[in-house]
């Protein structure tokens, strides 16, 4: 995998640890951040689900800044939280972040997308009860799959929105910039929210010549149809599932 040299995209944090796994398996990567993490104000609703907590049968967590940001919260309010409360995240990134805190959280073994989570066997029996609750730790304007979907299986639905994503302000050419000056040969995105960003500052750029690594098949198919002509799904938005896909693509031929 040493002739792979990536472009990643994900919020600055993200990128640092995602950069310092390649790198042990002989991946260069450079880093132009697509999303940046606002943290919502603090509001008297954000307040009054965060009281409830106990309430649900289940609370699901949809990415490492709803988990951050929801643990602040409950150690802001609850000296003691639910601990047998069961808990559930889209992947094991989260997951694990929810599990150090002390949390008996489940996420999908194969994965990182909200079909997945809705599959678990688990999730179904904690919403077994009659009358059940779900809350819902997420980002502003995210996907509405969960929610719809438990909403059909009859649960009683709350979102708590912790965060917002923006596109960081870059300089005008910094993607073709990057994209030349570090000879790189293939872009990750870990999100449709980064497609999109991605998409907006590439401009006339796009499509790209470069492979685009994506984590889904959603995702996938919302890249075909922005017009991307090489797109590999890497069933996946972990490390190790960039890493399996890296293996199975073939390095492009340098210009």
């Amino acid at each position: 995998m040493t002739g792979w040299r990536l472009l990643l995209t994900r919020p600055a944090d993200e990128c640092a640890a995602l950069a310092a796994t390649l790198a042990e398996h002989g991946v260069h990567s450079a880093s132009l951040p697509l999303l940046q993490i606002e943290p919502l104000p603090e509001t008297p609703e954000q307040r009054s689900l965060i009281l409830e907590l106990d309430r649900y049968a289940a609370v699901l967590v949809v990415s490492k800044p709803a988990a951050r940001l929801g643990l602040a919260l409950i150690d802001r309010y609850w000296p003691q939280p639910p601990f047998d409360q069961h808990w559930f995240s889209v992947g094991a990134a989260t997951g694990a972040l929810l599990e150090d805190y002390g949390l008996r959280v489940s996420w999908p073994v194969s994965g990182d997308d909200s079909e997945a989570l809705l599959a678990l066997p688990a999730l179904a029996e904690a919403l077994s009860r009659p009358a059940p609750r779900a809350l819902i730790l997420r980002g502003e304007d995210g996907r509405g799959l969960i929610a719809q979907t438990l909403r059909e299986r009859g649960v009683q639905v709350d979102s708590l929105e912790l965060y917002r994503r923006r596109l960081p302000d870059h300089p005008p050419g910094i993607l073709g910039l990057r994209l030349q000056a570090e000879r790189l040969n293939g872009v990750v995105v870990s999100s449709g929210q980064g497609l999109q960003s991605l998409h907006e500052i590439a401009g006339a750029r796009w499509p790209l010549t470069q492979p685009l690594f994506v984590p889904s098949p959603r995702v996938a198919s919302m890249a075909r149809e922005l017009g991307a002509r090489d797109v590999v799904d890497c069933r996946g938005a972990s490390a190790a599932a960039l890493l399996a896909a890296l293996r199975d693509t073939p390095v492009p031929a340098a210009p």
